[in-house]
């Protein structure tokens, strides 16, 4: 049977779901999607989405495919879809995408932000979007140990084990970069793929280097060691945002 595949770029707030990709016990924004679609099309296409996300982080642009058997306009579809949806997931945009076009295997970048807020009392209305740390932070130290790990390493100190077979822990992470505004340090991170639970092991380090509980030197052990210890923590899920995928 032909089929159409069609793109579409989400959002959504990870709060209220066990992450991205479906489960038989957990909530997930792919089982709401496909949910969406059924309904909307009376299909029951699989979503494949760029990548995924762990229980309570969000995603500012994450991008998905799925094929139809039946043409749909795109502009009806996207709002068909919102229609359907909660109001913590959004669909920005539906368009027809190429036959051989997959969310995953055809993008060559992802970024990845990781938000902080260094003090007291977060904000009640940030306080799901951001991991407060009240220790103070040095920013200077964190931007140190940030361009140690950039460019291309093996990463199996900073992720975790995913459950699945990893042929290669090697990625190159293009940029990771550490700002600071008043009490807010925001960690962009921009590699090529990334490992399961990555990106928070990355902030996770780079924090406890902050609060001076790992040095310099022992960034560069860590990284080369390829081996994960206590000495890198998985920072909380709750400041962590899919940020952009690049195709």
């Amino acid at each position: 049977m032909r089929t159409r595949r069609y793109r579409i770029d989400i959002s959504y707030d990870g709060t209220a779901y066990a992450g991205w990709q479906m489960q038989p016990d957990g909530v997930t924004v792919q089982a709401k999607l496909q949910e969406a679609l059924s309904a909307l099309t009376g299909e029951k296409p699989r979503v494949h989405g760029s990548g995924r996300t762990d229980r309570g982080v969000h995603a500012r642009r994450q991008v998905a495919h799925f094929d139809l058997a039946a043409a749909r306009p795109t502009g009806p579809l996207a709002r068909g879809l919102n229609a359907l949806l909660p109001a913590d997931i959004r669909v920005s945009r539906a368009v027809r995408a190429a036959p051989d076009f997959h969310a995953r295997r055809s993008a060559v970048r992802k970024e990845y932000r990781y938000f902080i807020w260094n003090g007291e009392e977060v904000p009640p209305f940030v306080r799901l979007y951001r991991t407060r740390v009240r220790t103070p932070l040095d920013v200077r130290a964190m931007r140190a140990a940030a361009a140690l790990l950039e460019g291309r390493h093996d990463f199996a100190a900073f992720t975790a084990n995913p459950n699945r077979p990893v042929p290669d822990t090697v990625r190159t992470l293009e940029s990771l970069r550490v700002s600071r505004r008043g009490p807010e340090i925001v960690i962009r991170a921009t590699a090529d793929g990334f490992l399961y639970k990555m990106v928070r092991g990355l902030a996770g380090l780079l924090i406890r280097v902050g609060e001076g509980a790992v040095s310099l030197a022992e960034t560069g052990e860590i990284l080369a060691s390829r081996r994960r210890t206590a000495r890198v923590e998985t920072a909380p899920p709750q400041g962590l945002f899919l940020w952009n995928v690049t195709y």
